[in-house]
């Protein structure tokens, strides 16, 4: 089992210590740390409690996209609710099996954002899908440190059910494939005059998040590159294609 907790820019030394703590209760100590902003601290140790081992061992990274690297799976938490967006929205309770399944091939990672504005938009790409804590509708502020709590006693509870019976055969892509897919689709568009009427790459985030929702193996992911270079060269005979 291999799950990454990632904070993305957290301000308050102090809530990297709860969040130490709130992973360790519930046997989780893989925690990532992008751009923290006071790390390491006296005050994110005092409020490990006991949970100091987390936080010695934790990765800081300049980057979400190093982050991520490696992923199967990128679940993003998010305090509000995105539909708008097109981003599938699960449950903590929906989201720790699937964490716990394809965690089995590869890591897998929740990404939570800075304190008082959450994830961005261009943050939520790179994950295949969002969760959202439900909540009083008159008083939805929770804490970082709860948020990771909650997502990790779910998880430790579905990590005592049964295996499921059925595993997958080939692994999730990688994080980094679904980008260079994502990429390679772009370049398509363009050879193909597929025009984005929106402007402002909505069409390409569009097609982004249908992956995501598939939930792509490394084959599949191969398969649609190898499309993608078929019409590149049809689109473009005396050209090359990536």
């Amino acid at each position: 089992m291999h799950i990454r907790f990632i904070l993305v820019a957290p301000r308050h030394p102090g809530n990297i210590g709860s969040t130490a703590r709130a992973m360790k209760t519930m046997g989780l100590e893989d925690l990532w740390l992008v751009d923290p902003a006071q790390f390491p601290h006296p005050e994110a140790t005092a409020l490990a409690s006991g949970a100091s081992d987390v936080l010695e061992k934790a990765h800081v990274v300049s980057t979400l996209a190093e982050a991520v690297a490696g992923c199967a799976l990128v679940l993003g938490s998010s305090a509000r609710l995105r539909t708008a967006l097109y981003w599938p929205v699960l449950t903590p309770r929906e989201a720790a099996p699937k964490l716990l399944e394809a965690s089995s091939d590869a890591p897998v990672a929740v990404v939570f954002g800075t304190e008082r504005t959450g994830l961005t938009n261009e943050e939520f790409e790179r994950c295949n899908a969002l969760i959202h804590i439900p909540a009083n509708p008159a008083y939805e502020s929770l804490n970082l440190s709860q948020a990771v709590q909650i997502v990790a006693y779910e998880l430790r509870l579905a990590m005592d059910l049964p295996p499921p019976e059925a595993r997958r055969l080939v692994p999730l892509a990688p994080a980094e494939e679904l980008e260079r897919l994502n990429a390679h689709l772009s370049q398509v568009l363009t050879a193909v005059e597929f025009t984005d009427r929106a402007g402002g790459g909505h069409l390409e985030r569009r097609f982004a998040r249908i992956f995501g929702r598939a939930e792509l193996d490394q084959h599949e992911v191969n398969m649609l590159r190898g499309l993608f270079a078929s019409a590149m060269a049809k689109a473009n005979p005396s050209g090359g294609c990536e």
